[in-house]
């Protein structure tokens, strides 16, 4: 018996290798979209099959898609908000209200096609600048507040910041408002104690997003609620990318101060605003958030056509990517981009290189010194290939700014608080807000303005004449930058 087993089993072993590459080859074939991937997992299982086929089975598998589509397989839209989208229904502006031949339309048709809500028209919208601007606005708003604060955050620090804002909710709560906070599971480690156990001591309801101790059940990097919502009385809104924390304050000299924008928000988007965190909040905790409390009729306040748009990895299609192409694709005169991390896909470099060929004036402020250092070496990796064609690259000088803002023509802008890069486009739980007003959009490009002219210019040669050791830093950084 053992002689037929030493005989036999190297062949036996050889043939589950054989069969287990084949099923892999086939797996690859039918779900891998990208044909250099394809080619390159193919041939890894074909010329190394053990190899191959653990590196596959660890690393080639999109899991991070499967586990969001699992936990999160759809919206929790309840009925009972039906009065509230009623109630937008006659502010919606259709493409039949457009000229078929404006850009403006193939842009809007493009738009429509990717997003959960329309464009409404009738909304003001304020620009806060830092911490300063944005949080005294919006303490002042939960201060006012009298029948409901919804609040969510990535990062909710129990900083100085974060207290103001934990003893306003408790004094919201005490005179009879109802509160809902709902701070990221991995966010809310920023800072011990966490902001859970101080809204925990203090009685605010509260809860976490995708939060758990066991690492098997809490993907620290993926799946993360990176949006920052406050909606009050159903009435006025905040969003855009600052988070909670006194490092946002610039005028109290921070160790480590971070520049942003925030914006204000009233008119019918707020209750998409506040259907985006309901949503949140009833996968988080099961409570559905409904009727007047949360979602009065919304009246107009201004001229701004807006729509909130919530993107996440639980989506068939990466919404927040392919609205990017859309906007790079029908941009006539310029675009202006600020991030504060710049890792575009290949197909989003071809979209900016492509409109910098036909004459769209593109310029790009980044920071030459973020808060990542990892991440500022992958994104000099490839400049070259936006400066090569026409785009400008300017690094923007310290304190870090985080803001993110893209402007197009004259007319167009979208703000939140997607970065770009691979995390936010494909892996986080984002909002963004696309804002239709000239008048807007020359506030924000007087903003985008000032922050180029302390910028200083990025030039092809800088970024090509890097030493090797530099470039060889980067390019390896670069391929991790799907991680970042």
């Amino acid at each position: 018996m053992i002689e037929t087993i030493n005989t036999y089993w190297p062949l036996a072993a050889s043939i589950l290798v054989a069969i287990v590459a084949v099923v892999l080859v086939v797996s690859v074939i039918l779900h891998k979209r990208d044909e250099s991937a394809a080619i390159a997992w193919v041939g890894l299982i074909l010329l190394a099959p053990v190899v191959g086929a653990i590196a596959y089975l660890l690393f080639g598998i999109n899991r991070i898609r499967r586990r969001a589509m699992r936990t999160r397989p759809r919206t929790s839209t309840p009925a009972d908000w039906d009065p509230a989208r009623a109630a937008r229904e006659p502010l919606r502006v259709t493409l039949d209200e457009l000229d078929p031949a404006s850009p403006l339309f193939a842009r809007r048709k493009l738009i429509d096609a990717l997003t959960t809500f329309s464009p409404v028209e009738g909304n003001s919208i304020g620009v806060l600048r830092n911490g300063d601007d944005a949080y005294s606005a919006m303490l002042a708003a939960i201060d006012n507040a009298e029948r409901s604060v919804a609040l969510a955050s990535y990062i909710f620090k129990s900083d100085d910041a974060g207290m103001r804002f934990v003893e306003a909710l408790e004094r919201a709560q005490k005179r009879g408002v109802e509160v809902r906070v709902l701070v990221d599971g991995a966010g809310l480690f920023y800072s011990l104690p966490t902001i859970s156990s101080v809204l925990a001591a203090r009685g605010v309801t509260h809860a976490r997003y995708l939060h758990s101790f066991w690492p098997w059940r809490m993907p620290y990097l993926n799946l993360r609620n990176h949006r920052k919502i406050l909606v009050v009385d159903g009435r006025i809104g905040f969003a855009g990318g600052i988070n909670i924390s006194a490092a946002n304050l610039i005028s109290q000299n921070p160790s480590r101060p971070v520049r942003d924008l925030h914006f204000s928000f009233e008119g019918p988007v707020v209750s998409q605003l506040m259907e985006t965190f309901a949503d949140d909040w009833a996968f988080a905790t099961r409570e559905v958030l409904g009727g007047q409390l949360w979602f009065p009729a919304p009246a107009t306040s201004g001229n701004t056509l807006a729509r909130a748009i919530p993107s996440g990895p639980h989506e068939p299609i990466d919404r927040m990517r392919w609205i990017l192409h859309a906007a790079i694709s029908q941009a006539q005169r310029r675009i202006c981009v600020m991030t504060p991390y710049l890792l575009p896909d290949q197909i989003i470099v071809a979209e900016l290189r492509l409109a910098a060929i036909r004459g769209v004036s593109i310029d790009i402020v980044i920071p030459e010194h973020s808060n990542l250092f990892f991440v500022d070496w992958a994104v000099r990796a490839r400049l070259d290939e936006l400066l090569v064609d026409g785009c400008r690259l300017w690094f923007g000088p310290r304190p870090f700014n985080h803001a993110k803002l893209m402007l197009v023509d004259d007319d167009w802008a979208m703000v939140g608080s997607s970065n770009w890069d691979p995390r936010s486009l494909r892996l986080n739980f984002e909002l963004n807000v696309e804002c239709q007003s000239e008048d807007l959009v020359s506030a924000l490009d007087d903003i985008f303005e000032r922050e180029r002219a302390d910028a200083r210019a990025v030039s092809l040669e800088e970024v090509r004449n890097r030493r090797m050791p530099v470039r060889l830093r980067d390019g390896v950084a670069r391929l991790f930058s799907p991680y970042l």
